[in-house]
This record gives structure tokens, C-alpha cells and sequence, in this order.
């Protein structure tokens, strides 16, 4: 069973996290930030994971130090989840159409945390959400899952369609990479 749980209390958020890798996409997402809610349910859905995410943060500042604590401790549960990496496919490429956005995803589940971002947006928010976050978010989430991530947006125009890509592209790339598809780990090391 790949689970995990993970809270994280700071003073400026208050995190709790539950993640299954092999859910049936039930999911509970709360961080106080529409959009954000609605792009972590799109990514456990298309990622198939039950993901419970409950955020207390200091919105009265403004939503950096929660959507980037969310990454903090949901790419931990990511990497608590996924063990000692024996046998999955560790890859993940997709490209996702959203309407007119195109979004393209790489990674690799490598223990090597990284981040390419690639993508502009036109205007400062969707909704409550700050649109420079959605770096901020998938940094966190890379660096503190121990993923090479690459994300792109190829072409696109509406905010939300950009952002709804990406999030769906990684997710769909995760899905792919975490699968099991054998019982050793997939490098010529023989470890990551």
C-alpha cells in the first residue's frame, strides 16, 4: 500500500495531508483558495490518488505561504508514499490539450529534484489565486518529492486554461511514472 500522511504546522500554515497513490480519485481538498482547490482535485483525479488536503494558512498576508506549503508537504507524502522506488516506471511524458492551452509535462522520479517552468500568463490572478504561484507550487512539490520536473506551456491564451493544463499534464506524467511496472529499480546504479 502506497499511503502516506503528513502534517505540518508553521506560523503561517497549518497542513494535513493524506495521500493513496493507488486511490480511487475520493478526494477532499480545502486550502481556502478556490482555484487552488480546484486544480489539486484535477491533479489527484487525472494523477489517480485519493488525496485529502486540509490548509489553514495566513490568507490575510496573501496565498504564497499556502499554496507553496501545500507543495512542501504534499510532494513529502509523495516521496513517503512511493518508498524505495522498486518498480516503477519512474518516466512520465503528456501533453494535454485545454482548450486552446496546450500544456507538456516530463519528469522523472529520480531522488534528483528539479524544475523546468515554461510558461507566461497574461494577467496577475484566477480568482484568489495568484498565477506566479503555480511555479512556486510545483517547485515545492518537485524538490520535496525528489522529481526532475519539466513543465511547459505550449501555447495558450486564457489563464485558466494555461494553468488547468499544466496541472493536468504533470498529473497525467505522475500517473504513468509511478506505476509499477516490475520488482527492481529502473537505473543502472541499481539505486536512485
Amino acid at each position: 500500500m502506497r499511503i502516506s500522511e503528513i502534517n505540518r504546522k508553521t506560523k503561517e500554515t497549518d497542513i494535513e495531508v493524506k495521500l493513496d497513490l493507488d486511490g480511487s480519485r475520493k478526494n477532499e481538498i480545502s486550502t481556502g483558495i478556490g482555484f487552488f482547490d480546484h486544480m489539486l482535485t484535477a491533479f489527484a483525479v487525472h494523477g489517480g490518488m485519493d488525496l485529502t488536503v486540509k490548509v489553514n494558512g495566513d490568507l490575510y498576508v496573501d496565498g504564497h505561504h499556502t499554496v507553496e506549503d501545500t507543495g512542501i508537504v504534499l510532494g513529502a507524502a509523495f516521496k513517503q508514499a512511493i518508498g524505495d522506488m522498486k518498480g516503477i516506471a519512474r518516466y512520465g511524458t503528456a501533453f494535454i490539450p485545454m482548450d486552446e492551452a496546450l500544456g507538456f509535462a516530463c519528469l522523472d522520479i529520480s531522488n534528483r529534484p528539479f524544475l523546468v517552468f515554461d510558461a507566461n500568463f497574461s494577467d496577475d490572478r484566477i480568482g484568489e489565486f495568484d498565477t506566479c504561484l503555480t511555479e512556486e507550487f510545483f517547485r515545492a512539490f518537485a524538490f520535496n518529492a525528489g522529481i526532475t520536473l519539466h513543465l511547459k506551456c505550449e501555447y495558450g491564451k486564457n489563464d485558466h486554461h494555461i494553468a488547468e493544463a499544466l496541472f493536468k499534464a504533470a498529473a497525467h506524467a505522475l500517473k504513468d511514472a509511478k506505476a509499477v511496472a516490475g520488482n527492481e529499480i529502473l537505473s543502472t546504479k541499481g539505486v536512485l
